[in-house]
């Protein structure tokens, strides 16, 4: 595939950030998923465990309940982690290319996309993070994914499903706006042209997880207590905060902070490096010509040889171009040494001008006629 033929196929380009950001996803939740376990279990307000350490948490997991048990409920991730960042991802390109038609501002764009991101995002993966941390919890009485669901279900309804709903958008949108924020911000001090650079994106990747988890630690605890109560007592965000504070005073806020940065840190770090990785292998360009994600759509860098850049400008603009003749010879014809073209924005079809400047065209002229390149198809008057 050719530069033409990406940037001509827009619903391509989109494929491609979906099908990279599922298998980013589904690779980063289950990678990191026992992690997860420690800092769900940390969270809880369980008086067994308070006091343990994330060693002491995993270790009492596996003495007490099993070797598997840090894993249990992964199922429920893998089926809504792919989904969820597959939109997540793709929805987060898409609004990077819309903003820039609305604003120049990087940070107006990196932010109003990933709130975009994030409310599509955990409105898919809400009822799957439900089952999951049901699952994490001390003692659950839950054994699979499938009796946890009709569990849940039967016993409290569709809104157990989303009853944190309201409380993770003020934890994520936070969250997500710091984090792609950071990456961005790494990215233009690191990567300025946007190659593909796995080590970067690495470092860039787990330092915005690093960041937003460090930041978002107090609404997580309380969205993982709404999560795992079985009562449904506690009905929102304000009394799951009062609840908090009785039981575990300010400091338990902070409950899992460590777990939760070791997890995010990491997870962030291969969920950016697999996502660019796919996104670039399944666009087929070559890497030197290859540019990650940038403000606006994931665009392409033009080769340097073989591609003649045309620029689609106004008579005012045209007469800001340095003047210069063509030199031809006649046993190089490749040998046309081109000027170099400012950049400028790219203009479709529709929005060129329809209004006819100039004296319409001669088809009976033939090419030995042409005394100069302004004379090439016009009368001559």
């Amino acid at each position: 595939m050719n530069i033409d033929d990406y940037e001509s196929l827009p619903t391509t380009s989109v494929a491609i950030n979906m099908t990279a950001g599922a298998i980013a996803g589904v690779l980063e939740h289950i990678v990191m998923y026992p992690m997860d376990s420690v800092k769900t279990r940390m969270q809880s307000l369980s008086p067994k465990t308070a006091k343990y350490n994330i060693t002491a948490t995993f270790k009492n997991m596996v003495k007490k309940e099993g070797l598997l048990r840090p894993i249990r409920g992964v199922t429920a991730v893998v089926a809504g982690a792919g989904p969820a960042h597959a939109l997540y991802f793709g929805s987060y390109e898409l609004s990077k290319e819309f903003m820039t038609k609305v604003t120049k501002n990087n940070h107006i764009n990196y932010v109003s996309s990933g709130v975009v991101a994030t409310l599509i995002h955990d409105a898919v993966s809400n009822p799957a993070e439900v089952i999951k941390q049901r699952m994490q919890m001390y003692n659950s009485p839950y054994r699979s994914v499938v009796a946890c669901l009709r569990g849940v279900y039967q016993t409290e309804g569709l809104r157990a499903f989303y009853r944190s709903y309201s409380t993770q958008l003020v934890m994520n949108i936070p969250n997500q706006t710091i984090h792609f924020s950071t990456y961005e911000l790494f990215q233009n001090m690191l990567n300025q042209e946007r190659k593909y650079n796995p080590p970067v994106h690495v470092i860039a990747g787990g330092a915005a997880g690093a960041c937003a988890a460090a930041v978002t630690t107090p609404l997580d605890v309380v969205k993982t207590l709404l999560n795992t109560q079985e009562t449904g007592l506690v009905k929102g965000m304000i009394e799951a905060m009062k609840k908090i504070y009785i039981m575990a005073g300010p400091k338990g806020f902070f409950k899992g902070l460590s777990a939760r940065v070791l997890y995010s840190m990491p997870a962030t770090a291969i969920c950016w490096s697999t996502y660019e990785f796919f996104k670039f292998y399944l666009c087929g360009i070559e890497r030197e010509q290859y540019k990650s994600s940038i403000v606006g759509k994931s665009t392409l860098q033009p080769r340097d040889k073989g591609y003649v850049v045309l620029s689609t400008t106004s008579s005012d603009d045209d007469s800001k171009l340095p003047d210069t003749k063509e030199t031809t010879s006649p046993q190089s014809p490749t040998s046309i040494q081109q000027p170099p073209v400012p950049s400028r924005p790219i203009k479709t079809v529709c929005e060129l001008s329809t209004s006819v400047t100039a004296p319409p065209l001669n088809l009976n002229t033939r090419h030995s006629d042409v005394k100069s390149p302004f004379e090439r198809g016009f009368p001559t008057t």
